[in-house]
């Protein structure tokens, strides 16, 4: 009894201290009878076996508890998601969206691509899928500080200095411009250009007997250079408008008044060739009155010189009246400080690389001046002047030749100098990388307009299936789709129409803008279309034969050369070489290979028509031949050409003849009052009254409709 009480007291004081330990002590066999009757001792019949362990099972049994880890695919997700977005995050078509939403409470039938999902039906569609999904950051995109250069204002009116004026000859194509100019310097530049037509800027500094210095530009007349006439008046401070007295006033003279007009720019008129039998200076400042110009014999303040370019006459009064205006406008500039200029010409040459022709506006450029245009940058090496002499420097209103530039810059483009080689590297970067903005705006504005026309057609395409549930619609548009598949055409690796595809080389950077600006303006696509595969600057090279014989094309250069291996390649390849000096010529020889790649207009001349009379049928062996009887009304029938028979305004049939027969023998010709019978291939039924036609076919070649206006 004693013992028993002792080993409650001890199970009493085991239950307070640890509970978990007394349920096994419990669940021991001996104190847990089979028959037990207490109802607060339950017995769970839980046995652990003992056994001996082998080496290496227990590291076994956890290999197996572990589960293998599955890498679950992350989609990105954000607010206001469409279900066509969710499709492309998820890398699946949106009918797998569709199968997702199944079964849930949002109707499935009424979901399109472009329906927004709310934020719990894109997770049920992640989840769904068996992926995971993560929210998308929202990152700011860091902006590049601007390191761009621009001009500086003017600084204090007490540091200018008096500069020469820059004067531009411009006026209409063989007016004289190029011959005064070498009379005022005394030179022989109009005999040994192409063609006699002035084809690139020419910046020349100009000294006259009493000291004074001009700086004269000569602009081309030719309709074609119309972009190098404008970049001409916007870098000059008087326009001389050379007009021919025995000419008038032509279109590139009125071109010319409205680039100076609209660069507000004063006008000297210089009536050329007065010394002409013909010529009529009056004329001239009368028909200029009609675009606003006003000489001063009709009470304007406009000047007109009245000269003869070739002869020398009245030269001086010219450029005395251009040395009063500049007077009278009183141009100054400030010979120190940062350059700034512009480039009126650009071209690349074989010793000395990328070359500029500039005009100083502002500062003194020297040699070691680190300069920057356009997304080029140049550390000066040599300044040249008109004639290829070397110059230390060049002040306000000069125009010279500068060498140096790492890349070609563009015609046109403003010259500015920066402080170091570092600072110029900054600004080409950023102007490159403005450019390149510009250039992913323009294809994102496209790639949009795209995705809408698309969007678009796709909602007319589903617009006839909206009764349909998802499921029929889906087998729809597969059954569409696979029909569509095995109906499409093959892969075109040629072009249906005629085309031809152009590279363009040429001396400078004016002259192939020049040849661009003309191609802009081809109308003719429906007829032949035009594509230029390349263009750039110095003579052709191996690789334009090679592009032009990729694509059947021609090679078009203006002012270049070809070498003798360039020449050997292009004929073996069996590309046209088309190298010309003079614009014009190059156009009409563009013009002619158009045309030439035309397909020939077919046509028909009528030789001669017969009235059917008669019905009869010949018997030819076992068959019956049905004849006509004719009489020719027109011309004659010749039995090798082309036959059609017309029955009042229809055409019954066309072809050629079996038999000619005049009387009883078989003819080639029957000539108009004759009669003859006349049989046709495949039976044809002749009437009477019907008329039998007799024609020739032609082919007539076609002429481009393209007009390049010169």
């Amino acid at each position: 009894m004693s013992v028993m009480s002792s080993v409650m007291r001890g199970a009493r004081r085991l239950l307070h201290a640890d509970p978990a330990l007394l349920n096994n002590f419990l669940s021991l066999p001996s104190l847990c009878p089979a028959r037990s009757s207490a109802p607060q001792l339950t017995c769970q019949h839980n046995r652990k076996f003992a056994s001996k362990q082998v080496k290496g099972q227990r590291k076994d049994q956890k290999n197996l508890k572990v589960k293998a880890k599955v890498d679950k695919q992350e989609v990105e997700i954000r607010q206001r998601m469409t279900a066509a977005a969710l499709a492309a995050a998820m890398n699946k078509d949106f009918d797998h969206i569709l199968e997702a939403l199944l079964n849930t409470s949002l109707d499935v039938d009424s979901l399109e691509p472009d329906s927004v999902l709310e934020e719990k039906w894109v997770k049920e569609v992640v989840t769904r899928s068996g992926m995971k999904f993560r929210w998308a950051k929202l990152s700011e995109s860091r902006v590049k500080p601007n390191r761009d250069v621009h001009r500086k204002p003017l600084g204090d009116p007490s540091l200018l200095a008096p500069r020469p004026p820059v004067v531009t000859i411009m006026g209409h194509v063989d007016h004289g411009k190029t011959t005064l100019l070498d009379g005022l310097r005394r030179s022989q530049v109009a005999s040994t250009e192409a063609g006699g037509i002035t084809q690139h800027i020419g910046a020349f500094l100009v000294q006259l007997p009493s000291g004074e210095r001009i700086t004269f530009l000569d602009t081309p007349g030719h309709a074609a250079f119309s972009s190098m006439r404008a970049r001409g008046v916007s870098a000059t401070d008087i326009v001389v408008l050379v007009v021919a007295a025995d000419d008038g006033v032509m279109p590139q003279t009125v071109e010319s008044i409205q680039h100076a007009k609209r660069a507000n720019v004063p006008i000297i008129v210089a009536v050329n060739k007065c010394d002409k039998p013909q010529a009529d200076a009056h004329r001239v400042t009368r028909e200029l009155l009609e675009h606003d110009v006003v000489c001063e014999e009709f009470g304007g303040d406009v000047q007109a010189i009245h000269i003869s370019a070739l002869k020398g006459d009245n030269l001086l009064a010219l450029a005395e009246a251009t040395v009063a205006l500049a007077e009278v406008l009183e141009l100054k500039a400030e010979p120190s400080g940062a350059v700034e200029g512009l480039i009126i010409e650009s071209r690349t040459d074989k010793g000395q690389g990328p070359v500029t022709s500039v005009i100083v506006q502002r500062g003194t450029l020297r040699r070691g001046c680190v300069l920057v245009a356009g997304t080029s940058w140049a550390k000066v090496r040599f300044l040249f002047d008109e004639n290829g002499r070397a110059v230390p420097e060049a002040g306000p209103s000069a125009a010279v030749q500068v060498v140096g530039w790492r890349e070609l810059p563009s015609a046109g483009e403003v010259l500015l100098e920066v402080e170091s080689e570092k600072r110029a590297r900054e600004v080409v970067e950023w102007r490159s990388y403005l450019e390149e903005q510009e250039k992913l705006q323009e294809e994102q504005s496209a790639i949009e307009l795209k995705q809408a026309l698309h969007l678009d057609e796709y909602r007319a395409e589903r617009a006839g299936l909206t009764h349909l549930s998802w499921r029929q619609r889906k087998a729809a548009l597969y059954r569409a789709n696979k029909n569509r598949f095995s109906s499409r055409p093959s892969e075109r690796t040629h072009r249906d129409g005629p085309h031809l595809p152009l590279v363009i080389k040429g001396d400078v950077d004016g002259s192939v803008e020049t040849l661009l600006a003309v191609l802009d303006g081809y109308d003719a696509q429906q007829q032949c279309e035009l594509e230029v595969l390349h263009f750039g600057i110095g003579d052709v090279s191996e690789n334009d034969v090679d592009m032009a014989a990729m694509f059947t094309g021609s090679i078009y250069g203006f002012n270049v050369a070809a070498s003798r291996a360039v020449q050997q390649l292009a004929a073996r390849r069996g590309v046209a070489l088309r190298l010309h000096s003079v614009i014009y010529r190059l156009i009409h020889e563009l013009q002619d290979e158009l045309s030439s790649r035309l397909p020939p207009r077919r046509g028909e001349r009528v030789v001669g028509e017969a009235a059917v009379l008669s019905m009869f049928h010949v018997s030819v062996g076992k068959k019956k031949v049905p004849v006509a009887g004719c009489r020719v009304q027109k011309g004659q029938l010749d039995r090798r050409l082309r036959f059609r028979l017309t029955r009042g305004p229809e055409t019954v049939w066309e072809g050629s003849l079996s038999t000619l027969k005049h009387h009883r023998d078989e003819v080639q010709v029957v000539r108009s009052g004759m009669e003859c019978g006349v049989s046709a291939e495949g039976g044809v039924d002749f009437r009477v009254g019907d008329v039998i036609v007799c024609f020739e076919e032609l082919e007539a070649a076609q002429v481009t409709s393209w007009d390049p206006g010169f």
